[in-house]
């Protein structure tokens, strides 16, 4: 498989592109006209850094506004090809993309716009080059592909051929399976992009909210099943219009598209086994089975009050590693290390982000398979030395920078703690049971990334975005879960919000809270009462709208103030929420008590819990409004 990015489609000068695409592992780039005409390079130094950095120019784009046209625009159109084609041959590239005309001059009529692509591929020719023609969703007279094909049919030329996007396809909501009729030697080249679900102009929809494939709502798999079932080989290559992407960072984004590509492959590979897809072979994504440790680093000074903490939530220390100053604490099924080793990638986490979740350890099927996929999908593998008698955990780097560790389910599971560990019985506490999810904060741009690497990795599915009001701003808050692996990722785009602060002050720490599962919520809450816990305060003003919002018996509202516990429900069922109040660090715990099939997070709560969370860490003296 062949892969390619547009330059549009990431930040920076062309040099700073170029890098990170190549770092990325792409084969090919489109380049943007626009990004040409910035720089100050000529052709032929363009054409020797793309070669020099390994990389092919797959494409030189858009020529616009060709077909159709009446005398004098004819004639100047072409006199406007030849000088682009000779133009690529100083870039060294044989491919121009020519969209469909939204000249207002343009005249429609198959046969009119055939015979022009037929000359322009004898013009095309004697250049050594080729024309794909692509139909813009918004094109004056062509915006189907369908249409666009018949064009290229009849110009019948060797140098003239079809360029497909996923978007001008899906966004006009042709059906993809079209595609399957036409040769697949005939298809010159493919563009991909999702997009959210938007009902908006379409062109602005494709200017400014394209996003990677897997990251939108489109079927880019069925476009693409319907490409590799014509036999098509070239490029596959990514044009997204993003303004995310356009201030985000360009290796990231670049990474992200390389791996959108993969995982896309992969996956029409799985749907449709009989097409050909050249793609190495790794595994399939299979869903997490659970949390079986989450790991603090800190130092020696500060986990005395971490641990404190724990306590108040009725964790016990249950032992420790056998080698490292790791200490053990345990509830339920619930396993929390504290780690204050002074060399390692804990001790480098801690430096860089204060006390911080530096690993967490995932229950999988099959450790090995897992990490397989996951590095064949660009996640950096992660190794730190252990003694020969130790066990050695497969590990990536995840998002934000800490640590995934993947363990198989099991009877070879409780080698890790009989191992690596010199632990003792599961303590009681206050009733906790499991860790329900985990809450992730990072910058609002860097969030499709986020859910990009959950989604192809581990298969997860994404809830809807949802808008969380701070009193500083606003917060976008997404849910991915992949079987007992539930993830809240929350977007900040204010730094006084929150969240915003905590990625400030954290320097970037990815995991700010983490919920833990009761089956009695109010008797887990008196127990954690007896241990001091911090219980974040609600205010009285809550309850009184609670119960009438959701016709609440007054007695259980009553419970639930004197327990600081915030309620919502769904179709499915009950939820039932209470938080700590913030470490000095931002690091907060949460606990829940789902009932019947409830599958939300308490979104509708999370204003009136910021709220108290920012009351909760006012500086004495200041005001109260």
């Amino acid at each position: 498989m062949k892969t390619s990015i547009a330059t549009v489609s990431i930040s920076g000068t062309f040099t700073q592109k170029l890098e990170a695409i190549a770092a990325a592992g792409f084969d090919g780039i489109e380049i943007f006209e626009q990004d040409f005409l910035a720089s100050d390079f000529t052709p032929q130094e363009v054409g020797q850094m793309v070669r020099d950095a390994g990389l092919t120019i797959t494409l030189f784009q858009p020529f616009r506004d060709f077909e159709g046209l009446p005398e004098p625009h004819r004639s100047r159109a072409f006199a406007r090809a030849a000088r682009k084609f000779d133009l690529m041959n100083q870039l060294g590239t044989d491919l121009v993309l020519v969209c469909s005309s939204v000249h207002p001059a343009a005249m429609g009529g198959i046969d009119r716009m055939a015979a022009d692509f037929n000359e322009l591929g004898d013009l095309a020719k004697s250049h050594g080059v080729r024309v794909g023609f692509e139909a813009l969703c918004w094109g004056r007279h062509v915006n189907d592909h369908r249409d666009a094909w018949e064009v290229v049919r009849r110009a019948d030329h060797d140098n003239v051929g079809l360029i497909l996007d996923s978007f001008h396809t899906l966004g006009r909501k042709i059906d993809p399976e079209t595609i399957r009729r036409i040769p697949g030697d005939k298809i010159f080249f493919v563009q991909l992009a999702d997009a959210p679900a938007i009902e908006m102009d379409l062109l602005y929809w494709s200017r400014h909210f394209r996003n990677m494939p897997g990251e939108g709502d489109l079927d880019v798999t069925g476009f693409m099943r319907a490409v590799a079932a014509t036999g098509y080989s070239g490029p596959l290559s990514l044009e997204i219009f993003n303004d995310q992407f356009r201030a985000g960072l360009p290796r990231l984004v670049a990474r992200d598209g390389h791996r959108s590509l993969i995982a896309l492959m992969d996956q029409v590979r799985r749907t449709e086994p009989n097409l050909s897809v050249d793609l190495p072979a790794f595994p399939a994504p299979t869903s997490v089975t659970g949390i079986e440790f989450i790991e603090f680093a800190t130092a020696p000074q500060e986990a005395p009050s971490l641990e404190i903490l724990l306590q108040a939530t009725g964790f016990e220390r249950a032992g420790g590693h056998v080698s490292k100053p790791v200490s053990l604490w345990r509830q339920g099924g619930i396993n929390l290390l504290v780690n204050t080793d002074s060399e390692g990638f804990a001790h480098t986490s801690y430096v860089a982000h204060g006390t911080t979740v530096s690993e967490i350890a995932l229950l999988v099927p099959d450790a090995k398979a897992a990490h397989d996929r996951a590095t064949a999908l660009l996640a950096q593998p992660h190794q730190q030395a252990h003694r020969a008698e130790e066990l050695e955990i497969p590990a990536i780097r995840g998002v934000g920078g800490s640590v995934l560790r993947l363990l198989d389910t099991g009877a070879g599971l409780g080698k890790i703690w009989d191992v690596d560990f010199r632990s003792g019985a599961t303590a009681t506490g206050a009733g906790l049971t499991r860790i329900d999810h985990i809450g992730q904060t990072m910058p609002y741009d860097e969030m499709l990334s986020w859910a990009l690497f959950y989604n192809s990795i581990f298969g997860a599915t994404k809830a809807p975005m949802v808008d969380v009001i701070d009193p500083d701003g606003l917060v976008r808050s997404q849910a991915v879960q992949s079987g007992g692996l539930r993830v809240t990722l929350n977007g900040a785009e204010a730094r006084r919000t929150l969240a915003g602060r905590f990625i400030e002050e954290s320097f970037g720490a990815s995991v700010q809270h983490i919920a833990f599962a009761s089956d009695d919520i109010f008797q887990t809450a008196a127990e954690l009462s007896k241990r001091g816990f911090p219980f974040l305060q609600i205010g009285a003003n809550y309850y009184t709208d609670v119960e009438a919002r959701f016709g609440l018996d007054p007695a259980l509202v009553a419970r639930m103030k004197a327990a600081n516990v915030l309620y919502d429900e769904d179709a499915g069922g009950q939820f039932f929420q209470l938080y700590s109040a913030p470490r000095a660090d931002g690091i907060f715990f949460e606990i829940v008590q789902r009932q019947s099939n409830y599958q939300g997070y308490g979104a509708p709560n999370a204003p009136f819990r910021i709220a108290a969370q920012k009351r909760s860490t006012r500086p004495a003296g200041m005001p109260r409004y």
